[in-house]
């Protein structure tokens, strides 16, 4: 399909107001799908099996011709319950089920989960552990990102790209297994450290990685960032500025492509995240082009954080010496711990009673807001536009459904 990067006639104006089934205000609906399209218009179903929604998700719009005049998404399909599973189980029990809310990014769901229950039980985490931790979330921050450039380019057209960003994955994916003893679901974190400590070949294989991946990032740039009608696709489509992130509470890179400096690792430090020097990318552009060049500079942000790190690594033990056992019942009280995930503010709040399992917890995921500003942002656009839209939002069905 062709792209609407071009001076665009809103297609609102086509339409003759008095034809019902519905009425508008302004230039929108007031009713919802159930009661059909307007004369003429097509209703039209994406998902929830359709490739430009990678998972379950189904978003419904209406057609003027290629134009969205309105769109809903439809969760649901893939709820699991995480939430009130943690309410049955011991937080020992409960721990593996963060890294499946959200597959590609599990270490920030770890930190999340965990870093509740130490602040909840007044648990000293080590300083290897949280070396550990750091290195662990930057590098599982590059390979989400990396899955989502080459799954939003191969959306848009582009099959080559994936076949890269998974060869880089893989670099990370054999890095990782060293310590976690996985490539996917990672279940590394600890209540008071991490679940195994790293040895010099870790050390050595993200040396060889950082400046190995740097040079990758320069050819991703001649392959697609430069390419003239990738660049069409996507500059000026989409725009969501400051006002609509704040008011459906978007996060992550939407909200500093924006220009908007908000990010977890420095509003609300954590970790040892204050001992590195690294930016926090904003900008240029709040479109589909500036979120895309937001997250290849966090890359790079993320290459210099490990850079240094493994400069200075220090020595101790991985996990405090009388960490909880499988056992361990929470203290009464309430506890709220948030991390920056590769899709924005990860947050867990519990509340115990003193039980064997938590009273409540409830997990905040990024995706969800994200995806509340779609419905405004694509009104208008193309379709093909509109999956260029949902694609730059790098939504995880299990982490907004959860």
């Amino acid at each position: 399909m062709a792209s609407s990067n071009f001076n665009f006639i809103n297609p609102f104006t086509f339409l003759n107001v008095q034809d019902s089934p519905g009425t508008y205000v302004g230039d929108f609906y007031t009713d919802n799908f159930e009661k059909g399209a307007r004369a003429g218009n097509v209703i039209l179903n994406l998902g929830p099996q359709h490739p430009s929604t990678h998972g379950v998700l189904r978003v419904l719009v209406e057609l003027f011709g290629e134009y969205v005049l309105r769109s809903e998404p439809v969760l649901g399909y893939l709820h699991r319950m995480q939430e009130k599973m943690g309410e049955v189980k011991t937080p020992y029990q409960y721990l593996p089920n963060m890294g499946r809310v959200d597959y590609l990014n599990p270490i920030a769901w770890n930190w999340a989960f965990a870093g509740a229950v130490e602040r909840l039980a007044g648990l000293e985490v080590p300083e290897k552990a949280e070396w550990l931790r750091v290195v662990s979330a930057e590098l599982n921050r590059i390979s989400s990102h990396l899955l989502w450039w080459g799954a939003f380019v191969m959306d848009l057209g582009g099959v080559t790209p994936i076949l890269y960003a998974f060869e880089e994955r893989e670099k990370i994916n054999d890095i990782l297994q060293i310590v976690t003893g996985s490539r996917l679901t990672y279940n590394y974190f600890r209540f008071g450290g991490v679940g195994q400590d790293a040895d010099g070949r870790f050390v050595d294989l993200i040396k060889d990685f950082v400046p190995y991946m740097r040079e990758r990032l320069k050819m991703y740039k001649a392959l697609v960032t430069e390419n003239i009608i990738f660049r069409r696709r996507l500059e000026g489509i989409g725009p969501m500025g400051e006002d609509i992130c704040r008011r459906y509470g978007a996060t992550g890179p939407i909200m500093r492509a924006a220009g908007v400096m908000c990010d977890t690792r420095r509003l609300y430090p954590y970790g040892i995240y204050d001992r590195f020097d690294y930016d926090i990318p904003t900008g240029p552009t709040d479109d589909c082009m500036g979120r895309y060049l937001v997250r290849l500079e966090e890359i790079k942000e993320s290459l210099r954080i490990l850079e240094q790190a493994v400069r200075d690594i220090p020595g101790g033990p991985h996990i405090v010496a009388k960490a909880p056992k499988p056992a361990y019942k929470l203290p009464a009280g309430e506890s709220y711990f948030t991390v920056e995930g590769a899709r924005g503010q990860v947050a867990c709040h519990i509340i115990s009673d003193g039980g064997k399992t938590p009273y409540r917890i409830k997990l905040r995921a990024p995706g969800f807001s994200n995806l509340s500003l779609f419905a405004e942002a694509a009104k208008g656009t193309l379709l093909a536009d509109a999956i260029a839209i949902l694609g730059s939002l790098d939504l995880v069905i299990p982490e907004v459904d959860r």
